[in-house]
């Protein structure tokens, strides 16, 4: 085991830290969930919602009730 651990000059078996292997996981993770939120950032970014407009929805929503509560996507 004492040639896993070259650089420490003594093992203290009552002391438990997480070592290099516990930060370069800890950075890669990081790394990751960055990469990961700049990407959503781009794709909602890209996103174009258009809210429909009131007379359009009092449409929508009328013959979605004479048409047995299915409504059926406005066009324009």
């Amino acid at each position: 085991m004492t040639h896993l651990v070259p650089l420490a000059a003594e093992v203290d078996e009552d002391k438990v830290t997480p070592g290099v292997l516990g930060f370069i996981v800890f950075a890669v993770m990081a790394l990751a969930v960055w990469g990961l939120m700049k990407s959503l950032n781009k794709h909602m970014g890209r996103v174009d919602f258009k809210e429909a407009d009131d007379g359009s929805a009092a449409s929508s929503a009328s013959s979605a009730s004479e048409t047995g509560g299915k409504a059926t996507p406005a066009k324009g």
